[in-house]
């Protein structure tokens, strides 16, 4: 199959040509190609950076449910996501050539009674997770997922599950074998041990304060903030008020977010998007993160960007580069406009195949 495209190429306006073949980009004119799109916007696959695939309410998900998953990432426009833990092996996806591409991070590392039941694998001695890291680099596609706070029943409140030694250990144990490490974090008390261990990335990062942004600059860790998930934290409150230290907490770092979200950017940490889909939040909502990111302070295009190009090159995948798979989407009307745009692609190009 050959195609061509024509339109105007974010972030710059510019204008842009582009032919296919072979599923692969093509920046010199191919003979015989099909022109498929003229005028408009082409922009590369959207990035969910934070997402479940394979995850369910309860735990691990059957793979024709995962597959329905990843589908309705697809017809949204989310081409490459970053599948930030799963119980289910969802590796048999990548010979679908109709899917997105998944980078995974393994399973969550948690402690006993320190995370949702049946997500995570559950260390009884918290020395075992260097081992453990080392286990998910290598079941991985370059990430490992720890959580590094959740509720402490005897303390009442969130708490860091890990001691410092040990997560320096660990980290320093993923990138020996070149991968990044993640953390699922709320609250305050754990963000400055994971920073200063080296951790590459935090998820959430609701308890990012002035001195923890300014740490953060530092090591050049980069922060996922899944907005529209946070928008959750009144309902889990709620649900906790057994826990009233817990639960007025939840609702502190609620009100707090869009500020601390839009310091933290305003300081120069690399923010991108991600939705948390898989259990309180559906599939498909990148879009809607998209216009969230706009709320702390970032353009429509550079909102945009972390969600597409911005995205991939932390990622390290390509975009509209010559020679690149053909993952791409096209829209008649400006995709900055907002979700009612974003989430609905004129033509969407997957492995260099129309959909």
């Amino acid at each position: 199959m050959r195609l061509h495209i024509r339109g105007k190429g974010l972030p710059d306006d510019a204008p842009l040509e582009l032919w296919i073949i072979d599923g692969k980009i093509c920046v010199e004119p191919v003979v015989g190609a099909d022109t498929v799109f003229d005028g408009g916007w082409i922009i590369p696959g959207l990035v969910d950076a934070h997402c479940h695939v394979g995850l369910g309410a309860h735990g691990a998900i059957e793979l024709d449910e995962a597959i329905n998953q990843a589908e309705t990432e697809r017809d949204v426009g989310a081409l490459l996501l970053r599948d930030c833990g799963s119980p289910t092996d969802t590796r048999p996806l990548d010979d679908h050539a109709d899917l997105p591409r998944i980078i995974r991070a393994g399973r969550h590392l948690a402690r006993p009674k320190r995370y949702s039941p049946g997500l995570a694998i559950e260390l009884d001695d918290e020395s075992q997770l260097p081992q453990l890291v080392a286990e998910q680099a290598r079941r991985g596609d370059g990430w490992v997922k720890l959580v590094g706070d959740w509720i402490d029943r005897k303390v009442g409140d969130l708490a860091p599950l890990w001691s410092d030694d040990v997560l320096k250990t660990a980290i320093d144990a993923a990138h020996s074998h070149r991968a990044r490490v993640t953390a699922h974090v709320f609250g305050e008390g754990a963000l400055p041990g994971l920073i200063n261990a080296g951790i590459d990335c935090i998820e959430h990062g609701t308890g990012v304060t002035d001195d923890i942004i300014e740490l953060m600059v530092e090591h050049g860790t980069a922060l996922v903030p899944t907005l529209i998930n946070i928008e959750n934290f009144p309902g889990i409150a709620a649900s906790a008020e057994k826990y009233p230290t817990y639960a007025a907490h939840m609702r502190d770092l609620h009100a707090k977010c869009y500020a601390r979200m839009a310091a933290a950017r305003d300081a120069g940490v690399p923010v991108y998007a991600g939705t948390d889909a898989g259990t309180i939040v559906a599939h498909g909502r990148i879009a809607d993160e998209v216009e969230a990111l706009k709320g702390i302070g970032m353009s429509p295009t550079e909102a945009l960007g972390a969600a597409s190009w911005d995205a991939r090159r932390w990622l390290g995948r390509t975009s509209l580069d010559h020679g690149a798979s053909a993952d791409l989407l096209c829209y008649n009307d400006d995709p900055r406009q907002g979700p009612g745009v974003l989430r609905s692609p004129d033509l969407l190009i997957l492995r260099g195949r129309l959909f």
